[in-house]
């Protein structure tokens, strides 16, 4: 069961990662980072790596948080 899990994690991954660049708006790039940082998260928490995870947690949250702000800043 885990393992069919894993397996269509790491498919969203490489699915969100091609979602991320081929964006055309800026903000739903940022979205798509956001999940993709999610997945990533999920796939370390199964792989038993928390202290990595909670790494993983806090630079996506910052990454994220910084660059919605950018984007407000600048305007889209």
């Amino acid at each position: 069961m885990l393992g069919t899990i894993h397996e269509v994690l790491l498919a969203a991954i490489i699915l969100l990662s091609v979602s991320v660049v081929e964006a055309e708006k800026l903000s739903a790039a940022v979205l798509r980072y956001g999940l993709l940082s999610l997945a990533f998260v999920i796939v370390l928490i199964q792989l038993k790596a928390p202290d990595v995870a909670l790494s993983a947690v806090v630079v996506g949250a910052i990454v994220t948080g910084l660059f919605l702000y950018t984007i407000k800043e600048v305007g889209e």
